[in-house]
């Protein structure tokens, strides 16, 4: 006769010979995978310590100091002068000034590309696959195209004395375009530039956005068309809630990309832009290497890097809740 053991009588005491050293495998499975990605990432990381690391520790250091241009050529350690630089830049009605410009042209700059993007990717859904192919292709180019390249297409199209643009406009009724410079006037000028940045800038968000439109449910616009929805009514309140978490991304992006202009307004104004053609970036390069006055230019770096943090870490945690929703 067999005898069962109820829970009452089993022994309590003493190690289970079974469990445990699957408890314990289990547990070293956990530890050894979430150290993986680490190892895995250990060669990343390093690269990134020294290709992005290193100058930025380099930068803030040297915005601690006096680096002059005897310094530079005799090898000499700058003296430190704490936060001398910071208190020069922070209180030059100059500096104030070129951060206003920055954050107007970038605010400019991102409505325009995001809505246009946005018209073409809502454009690419309503034509038929060949004319969208040759949409595709034709942004695939123009976003390919390196910005140095795109910016002398640019200053070349908008020249004084054979722009082809002042050529075309002098066919106008009226019109007198002859030797017309377009940087002259300050209004213009900035006109041309953001129409560089946001053609470089719109292929990129069109086709993001059409991927994003992808996921737009047809069932609920063909629903929302029979219940007698508007076109608009569509997109305010079916598409654009969808499309949010995508659109909030790539408008973020493209404050970055845009708040950091150099290359467009710099090789527009053949390397010496005016003050009034001055952003952050080249502003700080005007003053690190044009005036060698290479700390008050690192300090000016510094600031323009801390003014772009809160910008970054909200991309950040955008991109986490994208991830944690998936």
């Amino acid at each position: 006769m067999s005898v069962v053991e109820s829970p009452a009588t089993r022994p309590t005491g003493g190690p289970a010979p079974h469990r445990a050293p699957g408890r314990a495998s289990r547990a070293r499975r956990r530890r050894q995978g979430a150290s993986t990605p680490w190892l895995l990432s250990i060669p990343t990381l390093i690269l990134l310590a020294g290709l992005l690391g290193y100058p930025l520790i380099r930068m803030v250091v040297l915005s601690f100091q006096n680096m002059r241009l005897r310094e530079l050529l005799s090898g000499r350690t700058p003296p430190w002068v704490g936060f001398d630089n910071y208190t020069k830049v922070l209180g030059d009605s100059v500096f104030w000034t070129v951060v206003g410009r920055t954050v107007l042209f970038t605010i400019v700059c991102v409505i325009i590309s995001v809505l246009i993007g946005l018209g073409i990717a809502l454009l690419m859904r309503r034509v038929n696959r060949g004319v969208k192919m040759l949409m595709i292709v034709a942004m695939m180019f123009v976003w390919a195209l390196p910005q140095l390249v795109a910016a002398q297409i640019f200053r070349w199209i908008t020249d004084s004395d054979f722009g082809v643009l002042n050529y075309v406009l002098n066919f106008l009724p009226g019109v007198n375009f002859d030797n017309h410079s377009w940087f002259v006037n300050p209004w213009q000028g900035w006109g041309v530039i953001t129409t560089l940045v946001v053609w470089a800038g719109v292929p990129f968000l069109a086709i993001t956005l059409n991927a994003g439109l992808t996921q737009v449910p047809k069932e609920l616009v063909e629903a929302a068309t029979v219940d007698g929805a508007t076109p608009w009514q569509v997109l305010r309140n079916i598409t654009l809630p969808i499309l949010k978490p995508l659109i909030t991304i790539v408008t973020t992006l493209s404050v970055i990309w845009d708040f950091g202009l150099f290359t467009q307004n710099w090789a527009l104004r053949d390397g010496h832009p005016e003050p009034v053609y001055q952003t952050l970036a080249t502003y700080s390069y005007t003053q690190a290497f044009g005036q060698s006055r290479y700390s008050i230019g690192s300090a000016i770096s510094v600031i323009t890097v801390l003014l772009m943090l809160g910008v970054m870490a909200f991309y950040i945690r955008q991109m986490f809740k994208i991830g944690e929703v998936d």
